[in-house]
């Protein structure tokens, strides 16, 4: 299926955040691409991606970035579509300075951001808007927020019977 999700990383060492969000996307079913661009050391290949994604039939970016984090901005800079910025922990601020980089945008160009390593969230933000136009998604999105509500109420049944255990000992 042609991808309509497009997962961007600074770096292919940001891979184990960014796993979480195609992994859920994949569960989903919404179909995804995954590159490493650079907005620092591919600048040019930035720019082109972000001017071409929509002409491809991408609806939502999700760009992950450490450090000075400038990739999901860039990209913001260079396109119409929603932009979700994932700030990554890196090794000196743990990812403060992602964070900052990233939410601080001027106006005009938005990026929405989660969490530092949040990338679940982005593709649950991703899915949640496009949704918005497709029932199906809808439905499947509504299904995993049940789940998510199930396990919480299960794990609370559990924990009373754990309670109960202590006061009968």
């Amino acid at each position: 299926m042609k991808p309509i999700v497009s997962i961007i990383m600074g770096s292919t060492s940001d891979l184990p955040v960014m796993e979480k969000a195609a992994k859920l996307l994949d569960e989903m079913q919404v179909p995804f691409e995954m590159n490493a661009l650079s907005a620092h050391r591919t600048p040019a290949e930035v720019e082109k991606f972000a001017k071409e994604a929509a002409g491809r039939g991408i609806k939502v970016i999700i760009a992950a970035a450490g450090m000075a984090a400038a990739l999901p901005g860039v990209i913001a800079a260079n396109t119409t579509l929603p932009v979700i910025g994932v700030p990554v922990k890196g090794s000196v601020l743990d990812g403060v300075d992602a964070l900052y980089s990233i939410i601080q945008m001027p106006p005009g160009i938005p990026v929405a951001t989660v969490a530092i390593n949040g990338a679940m969230n982005a593709a649950i933000l991703a899915v949640q808007m496009l949704a918005l136009a497709d029932s199906e998604l809808a439905q499947k999105f509504a299904a995993y927020k049940e789940g998510l509500k199930n396990k919480i109420v299960k794990a609370n049944e559990e924990l009373k019977e754990v309670k109960f255990a202590f006061k009968t000992n």
